[in-house]
C-alpha cells in the first residue's frame, strides 16, 4: 500500500493526511491559506505554466501531458528524492485543485515518487 495519497484541496483535512502538500503552481481559488492546513506549498514539482496551459485538463491530451511532465520532473531529482524519503517516513498527501481524479499531474507525481521509493 502506498504512503502517498491524492486529495483535492477543497476537501477538509483529516488527521490521517500526514504531511499535507499543495503541488499546484497557482494558489487554488476560493481556499484561504488558513483553511488549507498545509505543511508545504511545493511549486517546484508542479507542471510548468506552459505545460499546464497546453493540457487545460483535456483527458485526450493526458498521455502526452504525462510524458512532458515526466520530462520536466527529471530536472527535479533532488526534490523528488526528498519527497520520496518523506513518504517513506510518514503519510504524504498531495493536494491539488483538479476536478478530474484520474487525469491530473498529482497522479503522475505520485507514480514517479512511488517508483523512486522502490529504488531507495
Amino acid at each position: 500500500m502506498s504512503n502517498i495519497q491524492i486529495k483535492r484541496i477543497y476537501l477538509p483535512p483529516e488527521s490521517a493526511d500526514g504531511c499535507r502538500m499543495l503541488v499546484d503552481r497557482l494558489w487554488p481559488r476560493g481556499v484561504s491559506k488558513q483553511a488549507a492546513f498545509l505543511d508545504e506549498w511545493n511549486r517546484v514539482v508542479a507542471p510548468s505554466h506552459e505545460l499546464r496551459r497546453w493540457f487545460a485538463h483535456d483527458p485526450e491530451k493526458f498521455d502526452e501531458f504525462a510524458r512532458c511532465y515526466r520530462e520536466e520532473l527529471a530536472y527535479q531529482e533532488e526534490e523528488l528524492a526528498r519527497l520520496a524519503a518523506l513518504a517513506q517516513k510518514e503519510r504524504l498527501t498531495l493536494l491539488c485543485a483538479a476536478r478530474d481524479a484520474q487525469h491530473n499531474h498529482a497522479v503522475i507525481l505520485r507514480e514517479v515518487l512511488e517508483n523512486k521509493s522502490k529504488l531507495t
